[in-house]
């Protein structure tokens, strides 16, 4: 009598197995044709460029706008942004600029795209000879084992030996390039990057959580988490403002569909932030975002709009005051204008437009103010 013998732990399962090796057989012909559309990118500059050799010969195009021109071409056939597609304009060229090796694995299937690109970015600036020794040292790393990450380390390490002059050029030139930058991270929510020298960006993170420990210990109830501490006192070393009143401080559009405002049987609709995506309609009434201008659409199509400043400023306080002739407008009085009033008060849910919007002097403003 025999008896089935259960698998051993960490044995894996026929079934897994083969579904494992057609998961792999599917990643290798992903990554061989990414390899082929490098190689049809670069056969379309090297034509589009060569068609143009006679223009650029004569003067009649520069260099740049035939670069732009297949970029731009590249961008539509690939159906990415022009960042991309330049992108990929460099991998397909510079790939057959030294680095050999490189693109035998990949056009084999054994390295993907990501892998590929961080190789080419390190190796950027270099020469084709410099290039093909990156390449050699490079295949004597088992780079299909190594994460992403670890690849562009040791490119970018293996760079620096081969060409220590235009790697340390290139350092500097992006120390001098450091900016800040900021993006739609969805939710109404946003990424602000700051692209510093790496001993400076450690530095600004240790303040952050070093402003951690301090709340920690200090006398306050501790009601946030490490992060929102972090994100709160950026705002407030920024801003010199606490996050809520910071946030007072900038007009931000919005657009509010038509169809919220006059039907909200099936609920309201988001509303959103030009270049940020929808957030809900109820983020724009908490306390200390009371600067915010109103773009009424229809369709996606901005049909009307109305401020809901809770002062006067720009071209509309601009107006007014010229509307008023510079004059107070209460009456007998002719003293200058001093300040802008809402004749339907703010409190009471008056709005910041040129209607309800009113020159007063100093004088007059203030009596207006005094309870009854």
């Amino acid at each position: 009598m025999t008896t089935a013998l259960a698998p051993r732990p960490g044995t894996p399962v026929p079934a897994a197995a083969a579904e494992a090796a057609r998961i792999a057989e599917l990643v290798a012909l992903r990554n061989r044709i990414d390899a082929e559309i490098a190689e049809e990118v670069r056969a379309f500059a090297r034509a589009a460029v060569e068609a143009r050799l006679e223009q650029i010969a004569a003067e009649q195009v520069t260099v740049e706008q035939v670069e732009a021109t297949v970029v731009d071409r590249l961008g539509r056939a690939l159906r990415v942004s022009p960042t991309r597609a330049r992108a990929q304009l460099r991998i397909g060229r510079d790939l057959h600029a030294g680095l050999d090796r490189v693109r035998t694995s990949y056009g084999a299937g054994e390295l993907d795209q990501p892998k590929v690109a961080a190789i080419v970015a390190a190796a950027a600036g270099l020469d084709a000879g410099e290039r093909a020794e990156v390449d050699r040292r490079l295949s004597s790393y088992d780079l299909p084992s190594l994460g992403l990450r670890r690849v562009a380390d040791l490119a970018r390490t293996i760079v620096a030996e081969v060409a220590p002059e235009k790697f340390a050029e290139r350092a500097r030139a992006a120390r001098r390039d450091r900016h800040v930058t900021i993006s739609p991270a969805g939710d109404g929510m946003a990424l602000l990057r700051a692209y510093l020298p790496a001993e400076q960006g450690v530095t600004c993170y240790a303040a952050l959580r070093k402003a951690v420990t301090e709340h920690w210990v200090g006398s306050e109830p501790v009601t946030r988490t490490r992060g929102q501490i972090m994100a709160d006192t950026l705002v407030e070393r920024l801003t010199g403002a606490a996050p809520t009143e910071a946030a007072a401080a900038v007009e931000l559009q919005v657009l509010v569909p038509v169809e919220s405002l006059v039907d909200t049987a099936g609920g309201p609709l988001p509303v959103e932030l030009p270049g940020f995506g929808p957030v809900p309609a109820e983020f724009l009434v908490e306390p200390g975002r009371a600067t915010w201008r109103r773009l009424v659409t229809r369709e996606g199509v901005v049909i009307g709009a109305d401020s809901r400043r809770r002062t006067f400023t720009g071209v509309l306080a601009e107006v007014i005051r010229s509307r008023d002739r510079g004059r107070c407008t209460a009456p007998h009085c002719d003293a200058p204008i001093e300040h802008l009033d809402h004749l339907h008060r703010w409190s009471e849910g008056g709005s910041t437009t040129l209607e309800n919007g009113a020159g007063r002097c100093a004088f007059h403003n203030l009596v207006r103010e005094i309870p009854p």
